[in-house]
């Protein structure tokens, strides 16, 4: 899964939809996890880097991915099929 290309996010974790208008505020985590989808890192790749630079238990991880990844599903953020 990737972002779309239309979401413009800033180094601070604010968020824009230009096609909706709608706007968002992420918390600090939030925000670096949305950049390395940005920068088209896979979940794997994500959770290996989040586990080394935080204190944070593999279920505590998965669950609150799984949960931001259903926020942005919810907000129609990200495109589901994978370019091969």
């Amino acid at each position: 899964m990737k972002l779309k290309k239309k979401i413009a996010v800033s180094e601070t974790g604010f968020i824009f939809d230009p096609t909706t208008g709608d706007s968002f505020s992420l918390n600090p985590t939030a925000a670096e996890i949305l950049n390395l989808l940005k920068d088209g890192k896979n979940e794997k790749e994500i959770k290996k880097i989040i586990m080394t630079s935080y204190d944070v238990d593999e279920s505590t991880f998965e669950r609150s991915f799984l949960d931001f990844m259903a926020m942005l599903r919810l907000y129609n953020m990200i495109e589901e099929h994978e370019e091969n």
